[in-house]
């Protein structure tokens, strides 16, 4: 049986994979395809938005001296020299003192005009006339030519998450793509004799493939692309070719489930070792569910050995999967490499051994004093506690345990 190495704290191999491993390079992609990326460069605005000065308002378009001292018993008069139609340029309407022009919202406004009154205080006389019973300042009901955002003006910074928002902006300006960073590439692979697909009727002695499925959920919540490589059987050789051919796809991230720990059948660590220039940053890290994770780099691409337990497996990519593939995309911020967490009391007493960090599965409820974490209990082989848990209570290191109410760290599953 093969010793793990100097099991590595959590901390320590998260560092290992900010160290390690680098942001994708930048390449364009349209905005349809960008959504949640982050952006490679600096973004300048080519032009003004809106291009014109608008109306927010159905009404007339004035000169907002032209209004002052209008009320209901005292309303101002104004001749009507045309409308502004929808989608159209207002080229050929000039307003004079004393003049107005139908504007619809949206609508550029005419030259000489600076507001717009709104069409509930103004009385049609006849048609060329209309009374105003109330005053506007000027550039009311209007937005102003580049008000939004200014030619020349930096709209995105490097780094910049792409929200809905910010697509936004920048189809309003004309700019139809953008360089950003772009989704990783994560091979999935599964190892077991024990396991069939999950579409398989499995004979005794066999069970379906479970991880595969979460595994590849987890990565599409990450901002990932899965491919799902299959079920690879207990063989040394199977898996190494199996890693091979995830590699050649290309997969940024080669993730196998199964055959991480120390036993005789589990080859992992081989087939990692086996990959051309490969390096091994941890074999075993100091956290339960999980310790016999293994983490490895190769030009700039990453092999990570998970757990086969389902549980274990989930538990892992969270801490460690999750922010890797996210460093990946260009996220730099603290809270978007981790899960987000919030602070709640445990329900119940709890004992922990010293010497690895412990995730438990807890479900959250809201008393009158806060958040409550209760324990959802359950073996690292199980499935249905995890879908039962909202977070994942910390309890430290060096910890022996926490007692009821006392109050810990717990992250959000997604």
């Amino acid at each position: 049986m093969k010793p793990y190495f100097k099991l590595k704290s959590r901390n320590q191999l998260q560092n290992d994979i900010l160290n390690h491993f680098n942001p994708l390079p930048a390449k364009k992609m349209s905005l349809d395809d960008a959504l949640g990326r982050v952006v490679a460069e600096n973004v300048i605005s080519p032009e003004d938005l809106p291009p014109f000065s608008r109306s927010t308002m159905d009404g007339f378009a004035v000169n907002a001296v032209d209004t002052f001292g209008a009320s209901e018993s005292q309303p101002a008069l104004f001749e009507v020299v045309g409308e502004v139609a929808m989608g159209k340029s207002p080229e050929g309407i000039e307003i004079q003192p004393g003049q107005a022009a139908r504007i619809w919202t949206g609508g550029e406004l005419p030259s000489g005009s600076n507001a717009v009154v709104m069409v509930e205080y103004t009385q049609a006389i006849d048609e060329n006339t209309i009374e105003v019973s109330r005053s506007v300042a000027p550039l009311e009901n209007v937005i102003e030519a580049g008000e939004d955002v200014g030619k020349g003006q930096k709209v995105l910074d490097s780094g910049a998450v792409l929200r809905a928002q910010e697509l936004g902006i920048l189809a309003g300006l004309g700019i139809t793509s953008v360089k950003a960073h772009p989704a990783p590439r994560v091979a999935i692979i599964s190892t077991g004799d024990e396991l069939v697909p999950a579409d398989t009727t499995p004979p005794r002695g066999k069970i379906r493939d479970i991880n595969s499925t979460t595994l590849s959920a987890l990565s599409r919540l990450a901002g990932a692309n899965p491919v799902n490589m299959g079920i690879i059987t207990d063989n040394r050789g199977g898996l190494s070719e199996a890693c091979r051919k995830a590699l050649e796809l290309p997969a940024d991230v080669v993730l196998v489930s199964g055959g991480s720990s120390v036993g005789v059948r589990d080859f992992t660590l081989d087939a990692f070792k086996a990959v051309k220039d490969a390096k091994i940053l941890a074999h075993g890290v100091s956290v339960k569910p999980g310790k016999p994770t293994i983490l490895a780099e190769a030009c700039g691409r990453a092999l990570v050995g998970l757990p086969g337990h389902v549980a274990s497996a989930a538990v892992v990519f969270l801490l460690f999967v999750y922010p890797l593939l996210k460093r990946m995309q260009g996220f730099t911020d603290a809270r978007h490499l981790g899960l987000p967490c919030v602070n709640a009391r445990i329900s119940r007493n709890y004992p922990s051994r010293p010497g690895r960090e412990e995730y438990l599965r807890v479900r959250l409820v809201e008393d009158e004093s806060g958040l409550v974490a209760e324990p959802v209990f359950g073996k690292s082989g199980l499935i249905y506690p995890l879908s039962q848990a909202d977070g994942l209570l910390v309890i430290p290191r060096d910890s022996e345990g926490l007692y009821a109410n006392e109050t810990a760290e717990v992250l959000l599953l997604p």
